[in-house]
């Protein structure tokens, strides 16, 4: 089996450019995003002037990953305040955006509440623009000290479960610095036991349909020379079979009052074989990511995309089979039905641990998880 290390030795940042970025140039204000659509190709830049590119770029994939979701949000309504436009308007469009992902609606809902107590305090326009962008800003660094904590927190876990290192871990789509403010949540797990030496191996799964695993989880991968390998996500099971999975590490787009997980589609399959392979089944994910008002896995929404994802595949960037550059090549007959959920549900009984910044939950009920919820609310206030 041939190891895949590091092409990447220039610097020792886990992508090339920062996955979002607030910018000013001469023009105006503008938000900056790595395009993760273009991964890992290329590293290009797309620049949103306004809330509605920027809720393009989110229902597009350019930026995605629930901590960076949530600051992605928390910035547009800051760029909508910026520039003038109708503040209201450009929340309750990035709000609905993608609706599965709580932080999205957080970083929104945050940095408008930040507007509206400068206007509702007699303040102008500007001073409350000023607000909604120290609120975004604020968000930006609390996730970057979240992911560190959540590395400490996760390691100690894993140390904890699986004494004497060697870990072999699994983990399913991205949750590196491509979905937060600073190394990640699962991957921030991952590299924290990388650089202690205490990691044999990570097992990538490309993630279908999008592969987020095979384009962007690679990437970081490969950036932080780790040894990894990548797998089809229906081999999985073999792995498994094989005893060759020591843990499995993933985060999290809502989790549920009771527990339960919501996340790309695919990690629900990973905790029922875990399950039945005795192997940990670990959550990592930021307290923004708890939505306290969804009280079951039941209740949330799961979004549904276009079913060309599944039934194309991206044309290469060159024409190649009369395919021209940029569009679809199809692996499905005309006109098939497809059925592709975003994400899946994950009930907390198959859930080993869920790790925060503020600590561990284990086992995983909804009588711990308020606690360590209303435990953070007091230390914040």
């Amino acid at each position: 089996m041939a190891d895949q290390y590091a092409q990447f030795h220039e610097d020792n940042r886990l992508i090339g450019t920062p996955a979002i970025r607030w910018d000013e140039p001469p023009e105006g204000p503008v938000l900056v995003l790595l395009d993760q659509t273009r991964l890992p190709a290329e590293e290009v830049e797309l620049v949103c002037t306004d809330a509605p590119a920027l809720v393009e770029a989110i229902r597009s994939l350019a930026v995605r990953g629930a901590p960076l979701l949530g600051i992605a949000g928390a910035y547009g309504v800051a760029l909508a305040a910026v520039r003038g436009f109708d503040v209201q308007d450009a929340a309750a469009a990035l709000s609905s955006a993608r609706p599965t992902a709580v932080n999205l609606a957080y970083g929104v809902r945050r940095a408008q509440e930040a507007h509206l107590a400068v206007l509702r305090a007699g303040g102008d326009q500007q001073r409350a623009a000023e607000a909604a962008l120290a609120a975004a800003r604020a968000l930006h660094r609390e996730d970057a000290e979240a992911s560190a904590r959540m590395a400490v927190h996760g390691l100690a876990l894993l140390d904890e479960l699986l004494p004497g290192g060697n870990h072999r871990i699994l983990t399913h789509c991205n949750t590196g610095a491509l979905v937060s403010g600073g190394e990640g949540t699962a991957f921030a797990v991952v590299l924290a036991a990388h650089r202690a030496g205490r990691l044999s191996r990570l097992w990538v799964d490309e993630t279908r349909p999008l592969l987020q695993g095979s384009r962007l989880t690679s990437y970081e991968a490969a950036r932080a020379q780790m040894a990894y390998t990548l797998l089809t996500d229906n081999a999985a099971g073999s792995l498994f079979s094989a005893g060759e999975v020591d843990a499995v590490l993933i985060g999290a787009d809502r989790i549920a009052a009771d527990g339960s997980v919501a996340n790309k589609v695919g990690s629900y399959p990973l905790a029922v074989l875990a399950k039945y392979h005795h192997v940990p089944f670990i959550v990592v994910a930021p307290l923004t990511t708890v939505d306290p008002d969804t009280p079951n896995g039941a209740s949330i929404e799961i979004e549904q995309r276009a079913g060309h994802e599944v039934t194309e595949i991206t044309a290469p960037l060159v024409p190649v089979a009369r395919v021209e550059a940029g569009g679809g090549m199809a692996v499905a007959p005309l006109g098939t039905q497809a059925y592709n959920p975003a994400f899946d549900v994950t009930p907390p009984e198959l859930v080993t641990a869920i790790v925060t910044e503020e600590g561990v939950v284990s086992p995983v009920t909804a009588e711990a998880l308020a606690e360590l919820c209303d435990r953070s609310r007091q230390v914040t206030i």
